[in-house]
């Protein structure tokens, strides 16, 4: 174990610089926690697109307040006001469950980070993008401006700001301190706040809709907080937050990149076995959960350009292995 955990060590001081932490819980014990590269417990770091797991839950808890009906609602019920371009049908037809699994189809080849950022509305800007003259056909497009959408559902759904809203029902039960609202205003201060070595705060288009896909800054410890609510199936020291019925759905296979099932905004994996899954964010951000095992790693990353952490097989091809 000593040996494996010094080689760990290593490889993450070495060849994975811009790890910031690794912890790993097992039943509730903490089983395994290291900081490098001057990091520790009370630093955040942007998670990347482990935002996307959030909305995810957050999405569940809206479903079991009776905020939203369903995950088969169309998503044009949350934008009464908004009206598509004459002829756009397929828009139409758009499910919630479409941008959960990452099916909705949309206009364009590479993302439009840019179109979408500069905006005065991001949420309309993505809605302005989704549809297409292909359909709906079913295939896995993965989207960060799109998945911005999926914000704006629940801001109007709830009648709340996403962030209030996430802090009264998922941030404060699980003891994570609700991050403060952060405003980019313009292309300079959106790559400064990526490669901020210490970011914070939830990031906030000119509307005060938060990020859905990124820009949200948690601690190591609170993703593993996060880890271990969906491990309980719902249940965070007894106390119900989510169902678990949403977390069974929500981490089952829906659809697929490759070789590699998706689920509602998570990944899901088969680690020897047993049905896992895992919260993913670029540059070696992630979420590990085995709830057969009640067990979950987390791995927080500074962002570096680039980068090419493979995450997945640091996970369960060195770190999960020592405590299964």
């Amino acid at each position: 174990m000593e040996n494996r955990m010094s080689e760990l060590e290593n490889l993450a001081e070495t060849k994975y610089r811009n790890i910031a932490g690794i912890k790993v819980v097992k039943k509730g014990q903490c089983m395994y926690e290291t900081y490098f590269n001057g990091f520790g417990p009370e630093d955040t770091i942007h998670v990347m697109s482990v935002t996307k797991s959030i909305l995810s839950a957050l999405t569940g808890i809206a479903i079991d307040r009776g905020d939203i009906q369903s995950a088969d609602q169309k998503v044009l019920d949350f934008f009464p006001d908004y009206t598509p371009k004459r002829g756009e049908k397929t828009i139409q037809k758009v499910t919630l469950k479409n941008l959960l699994t990452m099916t909705a189809p949309y206009k364009y080849r590479s993302e439009p980070y840019t179109k979408v950022y500069t905006s005065a509305d991001w949420t309309r800007a993505a809605l302005d993008l989704l549809g297409g003259r292909a359909g709906i056909t079913g295939a896995f497009q993965y989207s960060t401006v799109g998945i911005q959408i999926l914000s704006g559902i629940l801001a109007n759904a709830t009648g709340m700001p996403v962030r209030d809203f996430a802090a009264e029902y998922l941030f404060t039960p699980l003891g994570i301190k609700t991050p403060d609202n952060t405003i980019l205003h313009n292309k300079k201060e959106h790559f400064a706040f990526l490669k901020e070595r210490h970011p914070s705060g939830w990031v906030v288009d000119p509307k005060g809709v938060n990020t859905a896909g990124w820009g949200l800054c948690l601690t190591l410890c609170d993703m593993v907080k996060f880890g271990e609510l969906y491990a309980k199936e719902g249940l965070f020291h007894g106390k119900r937050i989510l169902s678990s019925s949403w977390i069974r759905e929500s981490t089952g296979e829906k659809s697929r990149w490759g070789e590699l099932p998706y689920g509602y905004l998570w990944w899901i994996i088969d680690y020897r076995g047993s049905h896992c899954y895992a919260a993913i964010g670029d540059g070696g951000n992630a979420v590990f959960v085995c709830p057969e095992k009640e067990l979950v790693a987390a791995v927080a990353s500074c962002f570096v350009q680039r980068a090419e952490i493979p995450i997945l097989e640091l996970l369960t091809g060195r770190i999960v292995p020592m405590f299964v």
